[in-house]
């Protein structure tokens, strides 16, 4: 078991210089008297160095064990001497394409280059190439021959196995051999990555390392791999693009899916060529002790000096520094399961959260910062209102891997309680400076629903949202929520009834803001008419709309591929099919109808209403 130490407290806000940082020059590995760098960890995002950030987190916990480190960010990837400019690394080269899967960060779910990047040096586009993982991984190759090369963060975890690409319309392989690295990190490395340093730093080859928890490694030698691993189809079986191919694609995405427990996953094997991928159980979930060391490293929480300079748009800085800055992560891991989000295939279903006293102590530390207003923005992680495991089961016997927690029959032993969050959220508004604790992350509202005890919604209305409480209920078919792992429509209505009741007794006047995806694999035409009449009655339609983005490593991607639905078959042997939208037309169309009140879509939800069969709506949604 490694330790995770805590080498001193947050260091002061004033007078930081480069110094302060982890290294990002040869001349920063000079000044500290580093001859040559253990590991140098390429980084898809500019460098900040804060928690929310893996080049930092993970940098800085190995720093705290002894390893040097430094940070190539954002390298421009066409000169391969930017790869070369630390010299070769002892241990190896960690790569990662950034916060976000490089294809997801350039283009929009319409395939439409984006204007900006939040994680670059003054917001400007174009410092990341596409498919970042594969591109970095090929200059270190021609820089330095036989070196480490160990891949991570979300696009390596995300795309661990065979895997649909939105964007090339095509099954790809497991990045591990597309990139031609030596061995895959997944999930949250924290544990991984200290035992895959020490044994590298014990000469083991990163090829040849085996058996270390949250890995991924591959081999051409049938013998080694382990007798309990379970086998799934090979990449060859399901790139064929015919229905066969693809409903054995989406039962390999279910084993996939019910084996990401740290307790009760078990080995998989994924045969693609002449190879096999092999992939680890989960690494364990951090404990409160380790999750709060992590989180106690001498992070600046500033973007290295190098950004103070404007850049060529003539803004300084990293934007998206901004909303994290003044927030406090509280917790990780999402039993709430959702199809479209993948958190549950990085992060796992287990959530591990930080204790109060170290919450408290960086909010402590947060309010000496000279750019502090008096406002935490957040006290949360993917999902703010879990605290604890969804049911006692869950700790010692893991997630189980053929029963949801939530979703449209919530689990009857999921554990509702918001105890633990109330207290925490009242110390924290109790510190001195603090003026504001506002929750921004995702509020889980059918797990509040199911709290009979109705302390948090009331202190959550009177005390955390500045006029308006963002929530997701995404669809108002029961059939799409179904597929979504969502609540019930009723459950939502319920809510917002609730919501507004409360608001009434508390004295207070604050909106419900719901979120709302067109063209999730499900619905068609009518559950978007169907949407759109709600909306109208309500008198409530959304400024923006999402349309669902088939990302890796997602339920709802699965879907979206294949046409079916990975978890349900039809009484026949076969998977149940699904209805997806494809195409940019009638994703277009089906977001028109849930802005049916823009001008400019008029056209388009009269030729939605037309095709569906339903003209008699023209006048009902448009009035004309």
């Amino acid at each position: 078991m490694f330790q995770f130490l805590s080498i001193s407290l947050l260091r002061k806000e004033k007078n930081l210089n480069s110094s302060d940082f982890l290294p990002v020059s040869k001349q920063d590995l000079m000044e500290r008297n580093i001859d040559q760098v253990d590991f140098v960890f390429v980084s898809g995002d500019a460098y900040v160095d804060h928690p929310s950030f893996a080049a930092a987190l993970l940098g800085r916990l190995l720093e705290a064990n002894g390893y040097t480190v430094a940070i190539l960010a954002q390298p421009d990837w066409k000169n391969v001497e930017e790869f070369r400019k630390f010299g070769q690394p002892k241990l190896g080269f960690l790569v990662s394409a950034g916060a976000m899967d490089s294809m997801v960060s350039n283009y929009t779910a319409n395939n439409k280059p984006r204007s900006e990047d939040v994680y670059a040096h003054g917001g400007v586009a174009g410092h990341r190439p596409d498919r970042a993982t594969n591109i970095y991984v090929q200059a270190i190759r021609q820089a330095y021959k036989g070196v480490n090369v160990i891949i991570g963060g979300i696009e390596a975890s995300l795309r661990r196995t065979s895997h649909y690409d939105y964007w090339s319309n095509t099954v790809k392989r497991s990045i591990l051999l597309d990139s031609k690295a030596d061995l895959l990190l997944y999930g949250m490395g924290e544990h991984s990555i200290l035992e895959v340093a020490a044994l590298l730093r014990e000469g083991v080859p990163a090829r040849q390392i085996r058996g270390v928890r949250g890995t991924c490694w591959y081999t051409s030698k049938k013998e080694e791999i382990p007798e309990d691993a379970i086998w799934l189809p090979s990449y060859q079986d399901i790139s064929k693009n015919t229905e066969e191919s693809k409903e054995l694609f989406a039962r390999s995405y279910s084993t996939q899916e019910q084996n990401t427990d740290a307790i009760n996953g078990k080995i998989l094997v994924e045969p693609a060529d002449t190879r096999f991928v092999v992939q680890m159980p989960a690494a364990l979930p951090l404990t409160t002790e380790e999750f709060d060391k992590v989180y106690e490293l001498p992070f600046t929480r500033r973007w290295h000096p190098m950004y103070d300079e404007p850049a060529e748009n003539n803004k300084s800085g990293i934007p998206a520094l901004s909303e994290v800055k003044f927030s406090l992560t509280s917790c990780r891991g999402c039993f709430g399961a959702c199809s479209f989000c993948a958190i549950t295939f990085h992060q796992g279903r287990r959530i591990q959260a930080r204790s109060h006293e170290s919450l408290i102590e960086e909010a402590k530390r947060m309010t000496e910062d000279k750019d502090f207003k008096g406002y935490i923005h957040d006290v949360g992680g993917p999902t703010a209102n879990f605290r604890h495991d969804a049911c006692e089961k869950q700790a010692k016997a893991g997630a189980c891997p053929n029963r949801d927690c939530m979703g449209v029959n919530p689990c009857p032993n999921v554990k509702v309680d918001h105890t633990d969050y109330v207290s925490l959220l009242r110390k924290l508004r109790e510190l001195p400076k603090v003026k504001k604790v506002f929750i921004r992350s995702g509020i889980r509202f059918d797990y509040l629903m199911m709290d009979k005890d109705k302390t948090f919604f009331k202190e959550l209305v009177m005390h955390h949202i500045s006029g308006q409480l963002k929530v997701a209920p995404e669809h108002v078919s029961d059939n799409v929520l179904s597929l979504m792992r969502k609540s019930t429509h009723k459950v939502y209505e319920d809510f917002a009834k609730e919501y507004e009741k409360t608001n009434r007794e508390c004295g207070m006047k604050q909106y419900l803001v719901p979120y709302y995806i067109a063209g999730h694999p499900g619905a068609g035409l009518n559950e978007a008419i169907e949407t759109a009449l709600y909306l109208k009655k309500t008198g409530f339609v959304p400024d923006q709309v999402q349309d669902f983005y088939p990302t890796p490593g997602s339920l709802a991607t699965a879907m979206y591929y294949t046409g079916f639905n990975p978890h349900k078959e039809d009484g026949r042997g076969h998977l149940e099919k699904v209805y997806v939208a494809r195409g940019g037309h009638e994703r277009r169309l089906q977001r028109a109808l849930l802005q049916f009140n823009k001008r400019e879509n008029a056209n388009l939800v009269k030729e939605a209403l037309r095709t569906a069969g339903r003209p008699e709506l023209i006048k009902v949604l448009l009035g004309r």
